[in-house]
């Protein structure tokens, strides 16, 4: 400790983002090369599997409920689940689907090997299927794979989520040390104070700056380990901003429930959802609606056509709470996302909408999460960014380690040859 008493001196802070940094490196190595890849999932899947997502002939999609009537006709064992709107002519319908399990059905969803469907939206023709995130490196899940490694690293149920968060959290403090680290140290006990006078301390800044100035440097004509140091402090600071962002982000995103919403209620309220008001009346038993998929779209639209919103482009329906949510603009459009509303699927009732950073001051910190940490907030230099930070990371954690594994290494030889000389 410090002579500040409680406030760890400066080698206290080294430890802890040494120890911090070990404990975080493998994670981060696997979220930052999974997140540089999936900034571009989408291109990159259509890429990978053309069939899938171009159908090779125009045509007038069919309206959403007959495709869907045509879709579970074919298949009972699935319930259409979401299905895209607007599409471009040729352009593949990209649904997800979930198994059919209401009491008393004879159709079962026990089988179902697919939750995603391709299908061409003017005939029905199913281009191809597959399980979102099932294991492994084919092409053709690939993508969807990396994005739940990314997202939950494969483990079961909320254990991913939580984890995750926890990475999350600890990185955020470690970015903050580790900027702090940077700084040039202060005067080592001992030496003789600076002369108390303007121009003194006006050197003292200038030295101070051009000092901290050296941190954002690489000597490239250097040996391999001062470059591997000068990368690892160099890169930090030059991709600080993008990582702490990220970093608070994935926080939000995974531990939005048990840590940040609750601190944002302490500054501002956040808006409850049609889900948040349904949640205490919730059954195990899927709700079938009444509205079909068409009379929810119609019912959406004309709430949402007064505001001046885009044009739908997707809908679902979700069984467990009863209701319909249908999106103008694309989630994944620049900036803050789509805007939606909420139908009731068994009265038509509109339940509410939302727009995104609209509302109170926490419901626009949790609208911005997914967009900044997406980079989609930026649109496609966003996205750039966020694939370039992922690569980033992968390197700061790669020469953090190096770092650490050089001075244990010089450690234990000075050991060995102090011991050596004492005999």
């Amino acid at each position: 400790m410090s002579a500040r008493g409680w406030w760890p001196g400066r080698g206290g802070w080294v430890f802890a983002h040494r120890c911090a940094g070990l404990t975080l490196a493998l994670f981060l190595i696997v979220s930052g090369a999974t997140g540089a890849a999936i900034a571009f999932q989408d291109e990159l899947d259509e890429w990978l599997n053309p069939g899938w997502f171009r159908t090779g002939q125009g045509g007038a999609p069919l309206p959403p409920q007959r495709l869907v009537e045509i879709l579970e006709a074919a298949d009972t064992r699935f319930r259409v689940q979401y299905l895209p709107l607007g599409l471009a002519p040729g352009r593949a319908a990209r649904l997800m689907v979930e198994p059919r399990s209401e009491a008393g059905d004879t159709a079962s969803g026990e089988g179902l090997d697919f939750d995603e469907m391709f299908v061409d939206p003017a005939s029905g023709r199913v281009l191809g299927t597959r399980r979102w995130g099932a294991c492994c490196l084919q092409r053709r899940q690939l993508m969807p794979f990396l994005y739940e490694l990314h997202h939950r690293l494969l483990l079961p149920g909320e254990a991913g989520r939580v984890l995750l968060g926890g990475v999350a959290l600890l990185w955020t403090f470690d970015s903050v040390i580790g900027f702090y680290l940077t700084f040039p140290a202060g005067p080592r006990a001992g030496t003789a104070p600076a002369t108390d006078s303007a121009v003194a301390r006006s050197r003292t800044r200038r030295s101070w700056w051009r000092r901290w100035g050296a941190s954002w440097s690489i000597k490239r004509r250097a040996g391999w380990s001062r470059v591997n140091w000068d990368l690892h402090r160099a890169g930090g600071l030059w991709f600080w901003g993008l990582l702490i962002a990220l970093a608070v982000s994935g926080t939000s995103l995974n531990l939005g429930e048990e840590i940040v919403e609750p601190a944002l209620t302490v500054f501002s309220e956040l808006t409850p959802s049609p889900f948040d008001e349904r949640e205490e009346v919730l059954t195990e038993e899927p709700l079938t609606p009444v509205l079909s998929f068409d009379e929810a779209l119609r019912r959406a639209d004309a709430e949402a056509r007064p505001l001046g919103w885009p044009a739908a482009a997707g809908m679902f329906y979700n069984a467990a709470y009863g209701i319909y949510g249908v999106h103008f603009g694309r989630d994944k459009d620049t900036g803050w996302g789509a805007r939606y509303v909420y139908v009731d699927g068994a009265d038509g009732r509109i339940l509410g909408r939302h727009e995104p950073g609209v509302g109170t001051a926490a419901d626009r910190f949790m609208d911005l999460q997914l967009p900044l940490h997406s980079g989609r907030i930026a649109g496609t230099a966003g996205r750039t960014l966020v694939a370039a930070s992922g690569i980033a990371v992968v390197v700061l954690s790669v020469t953090g380690v190096l770092i650490w594994l050089r001075k244990r290494r010089s450690g234990a030889y000075r050991t060995v040859h102090a011991s050596r000389a004492a005999g």
